[in-house]
C-alpha cells in the first residue's frame, strides 16, 4: 500500500472514526471529546508510522545474510 494514497487515506479515515465513536460514546468524564479526539489522533499516527516501517522493507534489494 503507497503512503498517503487513496486506499491509506480510507484506511486512516476509518480508523479515526471507529477509534474516536469508540472513546466517546464510551466516556462519561467531563472532557470526553478532548480523549477521544487525542486518541483517535494517535491511532492514526501510530497507523502511519507502522505503514512507514512495513513498506520501507518492502523493495529492499539486499536482504540480510543468512537469515535463518
Amino acid at each position: 500500500m503507497k503512503l498517503f494514497g487513496k486506499n491509506h487515506i480510507i484506511i486512516l479515515v476509518i480508523t479515526f472514526v471507529i477509534l474516536f465513536l469508540m472513546n466517546y460514546i464510551g466516556n462519561d468524564l467531563p472532557d470526553k471529546l478532548q480523549r477521544a479526539l487525542l486518541t483517535a489522533f494517535a491511532g492514526v499516527v501510530g497507523l502511519t508510522i507502522g505503514l512507514f516501517i512495513l513498506n520501507k522493507g518492502r523493495n529492499d534489494k539486499n536482504p540480510p545474510q543468512n537469515f535463518d
